[in-house]
């Protein structure tokens, strides 16, 4: 049994979309950053950088005592490696796979997320850092699309967790200012991983977590996502 800590944003999805097409057994433990639940200091032996998501495996592979996570990327990995899913067991094949994970950690989610900020809760709209960050997010797209235009997935022939990263980044297009109808072959992924069974389950736990998702924040969960140092 794994406990996933989780909150439904898109290192959130990340997370229970791996948990799903592995069919590996998991309970949600959720995390509600909205509510400053990520700075409890039971959470914090877990992720002592207060986010999300984060596991404890109760099963690890070593036969050890129960393993705790933090951060996205690792996780994935750890689960692929763990399942023998999703991610090749080595060779070059591995390492491009994992080349676009780390893009997705570096580039796509901090820039997307930058996007978010400064487009929809910044408390001054500053027309440079909305600007700026549309534009890297419009070429990050492109650079994706330019890599799906030869390939069937992000990293390769097959299905991979590189996908499972990226995807939720996309999810929320329409609040980055972008439109897929300028970026035809990821538009195309983009479908065809929406349409996957695994998907769909996981997006369905926001239904149960976080039915209020999409909610304009109060105060209170501005303070916690954006004013603890």
């Amino acid at each position: 049994m794994i406990d996933l800590y989780y909150w439904t944003t898109p290192n959130g999805h990340k997370i229970s979309i791996m948990l799903e097409e592995a069919n590996l057994a998991y309970r949600v433990k959720p995390i509600n950053i909205g509510r400053g639940e990520q700075f409890d200091p039971e959470f914090l032996t877990i992720a002592p950088n207060n986010r999300i998501p984060a596991i404890v495996d109760h099963s690890p592979q070593d036969g050890g005592q129960p393993l705790s996570m933090f951060e996205s990327g690792a996780i994935l990995e750890y689960l692929a490696d763990k399942s023998g899913l999703f991610l090749p067991a080595s060779g070059r094949e591995r390492y491009i796979v994992l080349q676009w994970l780390h893009w997705q950690m570096g580039g796509l989610g901090p820039m997307a997320g930058q996007n978010h900020h400064f487009c929809h809760y910044a408390p001054q709209k500053i027309d440079y850092a909305i600007e700026r960050y549309v534009r890297e997010t419009n070429r990050l797209y492109s650079v994706l699309d330019q890599r799906l235009a030869h390939h069937t997935y992000v990293g390769g022939d097959d299905y991979s967790i590189a996908d499972m990263a990226i995807y939720p980044w996309i999810v929320p297009w329409e609040k980055q200012r972008q439109t897929l109808e300028e970026f035809p072959d990821l538009e195309r992924w983009f479908d065809m991983i929406k349409a996957r069974p695994a998907v769909r389950r996981a997006y369905a736990l926001v239904e149960d977590v976080n039915p209020q998702s999409g909610v304009e924040m109060d105060e209170q969960a501005r303070k916690h996502l954006f004013g603890n140092r």
